[in-house]
């Protein structure tokens, strides 16, 4: 489908942005539990040019992807909703902040005058705060639904690099489940003997197995498989915000939600995207993220179109298909996947025959056929 867009401009923009480089990391690999990890300097870095990025495709009037009639350099707060997942320690809390630093940096249009005619400008230089909803893992799935995944087995081809890659994870374990990536890109990029001693492909070889794992846990044959359940559980918040921004009444004109890497390789899978662009298929850099922009079309319909940009070493936007299209109407968007969406924790449970984490201890399982023998269970 060619976009038909004539209506100058957007009419708001859905946006996942995946969290800046970060300490030390360790999900153990069959509940997926996680260790505290704090975001650095360079991924507070990577996250603020992000902002700056975003800031000249979707503020910048002579941007062809500007937001009609959105507030640019002072920000109103009423036209912006951020979220972002607060387990984990602060990595992904502290990259939405970073990021909505570039979106609006500070700015002496902030000042404001009070009764008397004193002038007062915030902190920092007009430092903007912008509020973020933080949502820890007990509160909502839509953020992070996964709790344990399947292992499928590549591990004997695996082996002999795992063997040889041993004395340089400094204690974690080199079992091919493990994020064995993680801690050879984080000390790789942090600590200057490992980052000279490291042998030549060893990162590469890293990451090339983690991909591939971390793929076949995220996504699934069927758009409605468990392994998708970490974009199912965020698609209803993405359509909500999608058909909002149609209404009249409708202040919001950016919705941003800060996560993990694990959405974007589940969302790719569902929508199809990395059939015509299968190098998406892996886990994407930091500070990558997706745009679903939002139009009119010269018929009053309108269409959602989905962009990629993969890291700060990306320079720019690439345009993805969804259903092998540039863009779909919003009505077809959400016709393909609403079926598949997880909507509430109760959903969630079931889905997952999670009976006691987010309390789901509460819910009636008597009629469950996959805890009773007829079904087939799988765990998300």
């Amino acid at each position: 489908m060619v976009n038909t867009t004539t209506t100058a401009g957007l009419i708001g923009v859905v946006l996942l942005a995946r969290h800046g480089d970060r300490t030390g990391y360790y999900q153990e690999p069959n509940t997926y539990n996680s260790t505290q990890a704090y975001i650095t300097p360079l991924g507070e870095q990577q996250e603020f040019e992000l902002g700056s990025f975003l800031r000249n495709i979707y503020l910048n009037p002579d941007s062809p992807s500007f937001i009609q009639n959105i507030s640019t350099d002072v920000v109103n707060i009423d036209q912006l909703k951020v979220r972002a997942d607060a387990g984990g320690g602060n990595a992904i809390l502290n990259s939405a902040y970073a990021l909505v630093q570039g979106l609006y940096p500070s700015t002496k249009k902030s000042e404001m005058t009070l009764a008397n005619g004193t002038k007062v400008l915030p902190p920092l230089g007009g430092y903007q705060y912008v509020p973020v909803e933080s949502l820890e893992f007990w509160q909502s799935p839509s953020l992070t639904s996964w709790m344990e995944s399947a292992f499928i087995n590549m591990s004997t081809t695996a082996a002999p690099f795992l063997t040889a890659l041993k004395p340089y994870l400094g204690g974690v374990s080199n079992n091919f489940t493990n994020m064995i990536y993680d801690h050879v890109n984080v000390q790789y990029t942090h600590n200057k003997t490992y980052y000279e001693t490291l042998p030549p492909t060893f990162l590469q070889q890293a990451r090339y197995y983690s991909d591939w794992l971390q793929h076949n846990t995220f996504t699934d044959s069927v758009q409605n498989g468990i392994g998708q359940i970490s974009i199912r559980t965020l698609l209803p918040e993405i359509f909500w915000a999608l058909g909002n921004m149609t209404k009249t009444s409708n202040q919001v004109k950016m919705n941003i939600q800060e996560i993990d890497y694990k959405p974007f390789i589940s969302l790719f899978n569902v929508t199809n995207a990395t059939v015509t662009d299968p190098e998406i298929a892996g886990t994407v850099n930091y500070a990558s993220v997706v745009a679903f922009e939002l139009s009119q079309n010269s018929q009053g319909q309108h269409e959602v179109s989905m962009k990629f940009k993969n890291g700060t070493q990306d320079s720019q936007f690439h345009q993805l298909k969804m259903f092998g299209n540039t863009s779909i109407t919003l009505d077809s968007f959400i016709h393909q996947l609403f079926w598949t969406t997880i909507n509430s924790t109760n959903n969630w449970c079931f889905s997952c025959n999670q009976t006691v984490l987010r309390g789901c201890s509460v819910f009636n399982y008597s009629n469950d056929p996959f805890l009773y023998g007829y079904g087939t269970g799988y765990t998300g």
